[in-house]
């Protein structure tokens, strides 16, 4: 079965009392040259263990599944574990788990599934539930690549650049640990039912050690604080932030101190900088 064409697709739906679910964020791809070139992206081969999220009637788990070792699927929605046993059910190297990634534990998972394996994944992403899973997945240190297709929006900010409006603390967390790469775009007419907007494809590499050197949770109380009220100056954002352990005095002279200038706004600055400001910060606060 040609699990894109929807012709083909809809009488096995229908055989097991399927329904799409806006609620759990369902677009299934109708145009098999994306989970292809997805799989293709993803750098899945036999040396890999391919972590998938939400793999819907198996179009792109069945790609996977051609290229890697081993390809374990968590689906949420259990009225689709018969019709995943029909369409990649064949697949010795492909297990699939009703289960929900948020409640998983990622650890016990991969060494379960992928023992000798390199542990990768490569997924749909359901877009209500895109930034916790990615937080999720790149805060596990697990997978040496997260290839994953997303919301466009939710790709700019991943890659986001400085002094643009896409940048924000959710880009600074991801860049923090992986090199991210923009791949290719998916139009709306790739899907059933047909999504308002256009999704992207991107490729997060984890870093070898994390992008800079610092106290990270004192980096990333900055950068939030920074990013809660982007209008406001840095100085008066952490002014807010510190008002039980810094005056504003000690925060504009730690400012001062990373070398930036009194009314630098936090979109501005580039993660070396808040790194540089988390070094003067801490120093005020010992």
């Amino acid at each position: 079965m040609e699990l894109t064409d929807l012709k083909a697709v809809m009488p096995l739906l229908e055989k097991h009392g399927f329904h799409f679910s806006k609620a759990k964020g369902q677009n299934f791809l109708i145009a098999s040259w994306v989970p292809e070139r997805i799989a293709a992206e993803s750098g899945a081969d036999k040396r890999t263990g391919v972590l998938e999220i939400g793999p819907g009637v198996g179009c792109l788990t069945a790609e996977l599944a051609r290229r890697a070792g081993k390809v374990l699927a968590l689906e949420v929605d259990g009225r689709l574990m018969p019709v995943l046993k029909e369409t990649v059910g064949e697949w010795e190297n492909v297990t699939v788990l009703n289960a929900d990634v948020m409640d998983t534990d990622l650890a016990a998972l991969t060494a379960a599934y992928f023992p000798g394996l390199s542990p990768v994944v490569c997924a749909n992403l359901p877009y209500n539930i895109t930034s916790p899973v990615l937080v999720k997945l790149i805060g596990s240190g697990l997978f040496e690549t997260v290839t994953v297709m997303v919301q466009r929006e939710v790709a700019r900010r991943i890659c986001a650049a400085p002094g643009t409006e896409e940048y924000g603390a959710f880009g600074i967390f991801v860049n923090f640990y992986t090199k991210p790469s923009l791949l290719f775009d998916v139009p709306p007419d790739c899907f059933a039912p047909r999504p308002k907007v256009t999704s992207s494809v991107v490729r997060l590499q984890r870093r070898d050690c994390p992008a800079v050197q610092t106290d990270e949770a004192l980096f990333f109380k900055i950068v939030r604080a920074a990013f809660n009220q982007r209008r406001k100056t840095l100085l008066n954002a952490l002014t807010a932030a510190f008002s039980d352990k810094l005056d504003k005095a000690l925060i504009r002279a730690a400012i001062a101190s990373a070398g930036l200038p009194e009314a630098v706004r936090g979109e501005a600055l580039s993660i070396p900088q808040f790194a540089s400001l988390t070094s003067s910060i801490k120093e005020s606060l010992s």
